[in-house]
C-alpha cells in the first residue's frame, strides 16, 4: 500500500510505471490523522517505510509553514499511527541530509553531530529528527511491537524525476528543448548517489532492524565517501559527455536570494560497518545510468516500467558482485 497526495509533476514516474495497478493506491494528506491511522490499521503492515516530504528547499522558502506542516507535523501523524498499530512493526523514517547545523566544513557530519538548519526545509529535517528521537524515547523504546530508525540520506539522482527546481531534471529538460539551463552556483559540493542505491540501503536497514532489536531508535547516514563528493560543475560535465548538445551557463545571484549550502557531506562509516552497506556506482556511472534513463525514455520512446526494472535488475547484479 502506498499513501501519498497526487503526483506533482508531469510526467510523472508513478503514473508512467503504472504503480497504481499494482499496489492499493490511497489518496491522503498526512495531516489527516484520523484517516491515517485508519488506514494504516486497516493494513497491518509488516514494514513501513516514510518518505513523504514537501523536499524543495527554494519552495521551503515560498512556503514554509507548509513545509514545516508536512515534514514535522506529517511524521509525528505517521510514528502516532504506527503506536496505534496492535501488531509488530518495522518503521524506517527517511529525512534529509540537511538535517545537520550546516557549518560549511568538509569533514562529513556523524550521526550523533548537532542537528539545525537555516532554511525553512533543513530546519524542519532537523526538527523531525528531534521529535522522531523524542517519540521513540517517551513511547515505542520498551514496546516490542516496534522498532524503528531514521535515515539521512545525500542527494538522490535517478531516471523518471521531473520535479522542479532540482538540477537533473532542469538539465534534461533544457536537453530535450536543445535549451541552456542556468546554474546558480557551480562550486557547491553534494553527495551524490542514484536513488537505486538508497532503496537497497533502506531495504538493508529495514531487514537488519527486523532482526536486529540493537539498532532500535538509532538513525544512519547514506552517502558516498566523503572524499568522493562532487560539484554542480562536475555534474554538469558528466552530463555533458552522455547528453551531447546539453548546454549551461553560470548566473548571477540576485540579492536576497535564499540561502543554500555551499558544502554538504556525510561520515557513513556507521552504516559502512552495521549495514555491510556503500555505494557500489561511482559518480561517472550514476550520472550515465540517470542519464542512461532520459535517453531511452524521450528517444527511444521505450516503456518507463521496462526502462526501470531493467536498471533495476543490472544493478542486482552488480551488487551480488560487489
Amino acid at each position: 500500500m502506498g499513501i501519498s497526495l497526487d503526483p506533482t509533476s508531469k510526467p510523472s514516474h508513478f503514473e508512467s510505471l503504472k504503480i497504481s495497478k499494482k499496489i492499493i493506491d490511497v489518496r491522503l494528506n498526512l495531516l489527516n490523522l484520523k484517516q491515517l491511522k485508519k488506514k494504516i490499521s486497516n493494513f497491518k503492515p509488516d514494514f513501513v517505510f516514510h518518505l513523504a516530504a514537501q523536499s524543495i528547499v527554494s519552495k521551503s522558502y515560498k512556503e514554509p509553514l507548509l513545509t514545516w506542516h508536512t515534514n514535522l507535523i506529517g511524521t509525528l501523524n505517521v510514528l502516532e499511527a504506527l503506536k496505534s498499530l496492535n501488531k509488530f512493526c518495522v518503521g524506517v523514517i527517511i529525512t534529509s541530509d540537511k538535517c545537520y547545523k550546516n557549518f560549511e566544513i568538509s569533514k562529513g557530519y556523524k550521526e550523533t553531530d548537532i542537528l539545525g538548519g537555516d532554511d525553512p526545509y533543513s530546519a524542519s529535517k532537523g526538527a523531525a529528527e528531534i521529535a522522531i528521537n523524542s517519540y521513540i524515547k517517551s513511547f515505542l523504546y520498551n514496546n516490542k511491537k516496534f522498532r524503528i530508525a531514521s535515515a539521512r540520506a545525500g542527494n538522490v539522482i535517478g531516471g523518471g524525476d521531473w520535479n522542479s527546481s532540482r538540477i537533473i531534471p532542469d538539465c534534461i529538460r533544457a536537453a530535450i528543448k536543445n535549451d541552456t539551463v542556468k546554474i546558480r552556483n557551480l562550486n557547491a559540493t553534494r553527495p551524490w548517489q542514484h536513488v537505486i542505491e538508497l532503496i537497497y540501503g533502506y531495504l538493508l536497514l529495514a531487514k537488519k532492524l527486523k532482526n536486529n532489536s540493537n539498532i532500535h531508535g538509532e538513525s544512519f547516514n547514506f552517502g558516498p565517501r566523503e572524499n568522493l563528493n562532487y560539484s554542480v560543475l562536475d555534474v554538469l560535465k558528466e552530463i555533458k559527455k552522455n547528453w551531447k548538445n546539453f548546454k549551461w551557463k553560470k548566473i548571477k545571484f540576485k540579492k536576497n536570494k535564499l540561502k543554500e549550502a555551499k558544502l554538504l557531506s556525510l561520515n557513513c562509516k556507521k552504516v559502512n560497518k552495521i549495514l555491510k552497506w556503500k555505494l557500489s556506482m561511482n559518480f561517472s556511472q550514476t550520472i550515465k545510468t540517470t542519464i542512461e534513463w532520459y535517453k531511452n525514455y524521450y528517444n527511444k520512446k521505450e516503456n518507463a516500467f521496462l526502462i526501470t526494472s531493467k536498471q533495476i535488475k543490472e544493478y542486482q547484479k552488480k551488487i551480488e558482485k560487489f
